[in-house]
């Protein structure tokens, strides 16, 4: 068993905004795309003449990687995504004959490959399928809904390349959006989605090849990618997208991580399907049934923004964190989602928050493993009001179409999808060495035993402020 370690609460002023998100489409059959925008209403006059503002105290080189084949080298996909949590992480690639230039998102949590066909107040610019000789329309009509938003449009081929991917072209299927809801988003710099799931969720049917299966197919590359997202702790009220990381296709670039690769079976091939065992919320258990964790599904994916817990897990966590910190001050409102937490700039509380970990099952079915994150990943910033202020959401919310690994959680550790071996790998991200001189959020790794079962090996990846 895990002691509960209380956390004295500081003293804090803390300011609470209200914004609304948009609302969620109901369908038998989603995918868990969900973007947050960092979009909300901060046009109601706000008295800030009660915060106070508190006295505050005083390279690696790169390794030139490549798979055993010898047939893709990693390096130019080191740093080809740009983007963050909030607003979605997207990759350049280069579309049609002659190529048009398009950014895309990467989703882990869907199977077809779109990008917009018609204008869109939201896009700077779309594809247009006329202008290039080697479009072909299979004159079939395509239709996708995800957990925010849906499009409809018509499903072709074309030929593609990533200019920082593997070399060369591939022909890939590619559906083209010609109507939308909710789907392009204000504040979001990508044109179309890259779904990199399996062919079981792709639309109109499985016999629609995904992009990644295309790429493998013609290219001989290992059937695997690994992602590495850098934008924990960036304001999604930026007005630029940062660097945000990299799409590794065909393998794993050592210089992305740290320490031990640790991995978790892929229980079902459609989504990324994991199985999760336990919560611990402050080092302490839950004690919830694993079946509540993994109720119609487990999955891990980069197109959803927050951590998304089935509705009774998600009580229990919000109820873990409130008894475990002693947080009275906060509303419900932040819990749920629709209600910002902002303090004084530099003087956010974070020794409030206990540390969240997610027990994964191993590849051997008697060992375990846990990715623990720190509140500086699950505590999102959102917005900064008047250079005063630093506001925040909670980055983890209820589902109702189970537990959901997102950017959230994603963002603190370098992720493989190793498809050929079936199995999903996370290990610590080298990307917080960018923030050692900044008071962002560094990652460090130690190994532990879980003497509750002994047969049992826990990792913990935390997260620690540099200057504590």
């Amino acid at each position: 068993c895990f002691a509960l370690s209380v956390v004295k609460m500081k003293t804090l002023s803390l300011l609470c905004l209200m914004f609304f998100f948009p609302s969620t489409c109901d369908s038998k059959f989603t995918f868990p795309l969900k973007i947050y925008t960092g979009n909300f209403n901060s046009s109601v006059d706000i008295d800030f003449s009660s915060l106070e503002k508190n006295e505050s105290s005083s390279t690696n080189e790169l390794s030139l990687a490549t798979d055993p084949s010898g047939k893709v080298n990693f390096l130019q996909m080191v740093n080809n995504l740009q983007g963050d949590s909030g607003r979605g992480y997207y990759i350049e690639m280069l579309l049609g004959t002659p190529s048009q230039t398009m950014n895309i998102l990467v989703d882990t949590g869907s199977s077809n490959f779109a990008v917009a066909g018609a204008p869109d107040p939201y896009i700077t610019h779309f594809f247009n399928s006329k202008l290039s000789s080697s479009y072909h329309s299979s004159g079939m009509d395509v239709s996708v809904r995800y957990t925010q938003g849906n499009w409809v449009g018509k499903l072709g081929t074309d030929i593609v390349a990533i200019p920082k991917g593997p070399n060369g072209t591939i022909t890939i299927n590619v559906a083209t959006i010609l109507q939308s809801e909710n789907f392009f988003l204000p504040r979001v710099n990508w044109q179309g989605i890259l779904g990199l799931a399996y062919k079981t969720l792709a639309r109109p049917d499985s016999s629609v090849e995904p992009f990644f299966d295309s790429l493998v197919r013609q290219t001989g590359i290992p059937d695997m990618f690994s992602l590495q997202m850098c934008g924990a702790g960036l304001s999604a009220s930026s007005t630029s997208d940062p660097l945000g990381g990299g799409l590794v296709m065909g393998g794993i670039e050592p210089t992305l991580y740290k320490g031990s690769i640790w991995y978790t079976p892929i229980k079902e091939e459609w989504y990324y399907q994991v199985e999760v065992l336990k919560l611990e919320v402050g080092g302490q258990n839950l004690n919830l049934d694993c079946q509540e964790y993994n109720t119609d599904k487990a999955i891990v994916d980069s197109g959803t923004t927050l951590l998304r817990l089935p509705h009774n897990v998600f009580n229990a966590v919000v109820d873990a964190i409130i008894a475990t910190s002693l947080i009275q001050q906060f509303s419900s409102g932040f819990w749920t989602g629709t209600t910002l937490a902002c303090w004084t700039k530099g003087e956010t509380q974070w020794s409030i928050f206990p540390k969240i970990s997610i027990y994964l099952r191993g590849m051997n079915a008697s060992q375990s493993f846990r990715i623990t994150i720190m509140p500086q990943l699950y505590i999102q910033l959102v917005a900064d009001v008047d250079n005063s202020l630093e506001c925040y959401r909670f980055g983890i919310a209820s589902s109702t179409s189970g537990l959901v690994i997102g950017a959230t959680v994603m963002e603190g550790f370098y992720v493989t999808f190793d498809r050929a071996q079936k199995k999903v790998g996370f290990a610590v991200s080298t990307c917080a060495d960018d923030y050692s001189n900044t008071a962002m959020p560094v990652l460090y790794i130690e190994h532990k035993l879980d003497k509750s079962r002994p047969n049992i090996t826990a990792v913990d990846a935390q997260y620690w402020l540099s200057m504590l």
